[in-house]
């Protein structure tokens, strides 16, 4: 088994992941991915929580794919986290799980005020009967040269928050997604020549920065380009942020529908214009823009 929150299924998650499924096969064991509900930092902190990379079932789904046979999801209440680090995993891993092999990141910590590390781990398994593995965290170099970045979730937020959203999607392995319903907006981009689908991506999301992306829609099965909006409308005084994609090469109607976006790559920054003729003309060129990133 693994343990962690798993948010956003990173590349470092993905070599965890794919370490436990190692073990697994060779023993001949199914390989169980406990994770928790809601984020830990919001019980520990009340108040914060951290942005949203990927839903419960987004991170099943990946998981799934990886090679994870079970997903369980642990509610994390105030009370599991002043259970004891020997407590957690005797009641958790030994009693009810039978682990018998335990696969964490070197930095994992767990039980009360974090006191359980991977080397209590290793030996509460001499104890216990079952075998423990940190793994180490990956790292690449980038610019400037010489330095290197460690894969994480709070790196990968930084990233979203920050609108780079190639930097994103190379820590997780794949662009990063928002999720949601396609609700009814102002409509204004109707009027304009270009109707969009306002997605409701829902609380903690972790939305990118404003301005407009080239971005891989999809619904019902089939993936469409799309240039999408994020921000508050400034040339029309928006006051609510936004998530609207005009979807490229269709005029599906879909009010209600349950869609995925991957931004791939921000084209600009948010900006206000003067006039509604220059805001078509930029929109015009958002849209080339879009279908040369993406090659449609």
């Amino acid at each position: 088994m693994t343990i962690g929150v798993f948010d956003g299924v990173h590349r470092g998650h993905q070599q965890l992941i794919a370490r436990a499924v190692e073990h697994g096969r060779v023993l001949g064991l199914p390989v169980v991915l406990i994770t928790f509900d809601p984020h830990p930092a919001s019980v520990l902190r009340p108040g914060t929580h951290p942005a949203r990379l990927t839903s419960l079932t987004r991170r099943a789904e990946l998981v799934a794919e990886l090679g994870v046979d079970a997903f369980w999801v642990l509610p994390f209440t105030a009370e599991l986290a002043r259970v004891a680090p020997d407590e957690f995993v005797h009641e958790l891993l030994v009693d009810r799980l039978h682990a018998a092999m335990v696969v964490v990141g070197r930095n994992f910590t767990y039980g009360y005020r974090a006191a359980g590390d991977v080397g209590e781990l290793e030996r509460l398994g001499q104890r216990f009967g079952f075998a423990a593995e940190g793994v180490d965290l990956v790292t690449e170099a980038s610019a400037p040269a010489g330095s290197t970045v460690t894969f994480s979730s709070t790196y990968i937020r930084a990233c979203i928050s920050a609108g780079d959203v190639r930097a994103a999607a190379e820590a997780l392995g794949r662009p990063h997604r928002l999720e949601g319903v396609v609700v009814r907006g102002d409509q204004r981009g109707r009027e304009l020549g270009y109707p969009t689908a306002n997605v409701d991506c829902g609380e903690h999301a972790a939305i990118p920065a404003d301005g407009v992306y080239a971005c891989w829609f999809h619904h019902g099965g089939r993936v469409y380009a799309a240039a999408t909006s994020v921000g508050t409308n400034p040339t029309f005084s928006g006051r609510q942020r936004t998530v609207e994609a005009f979807v490229l090469d269709t005029h599906e109607d879909l009010y209600g529908a349950r869609v995925a976006v991957d931004f791939v790559e921000r084209v600009r920054g948010m900006e206000r214009f003067d006039s509604i003729e220059e805001l078509i003309t930029t929109m015009d060129g958002d849209v080339a823009r879009t279908r040369e990133v993406l090659g449609v």
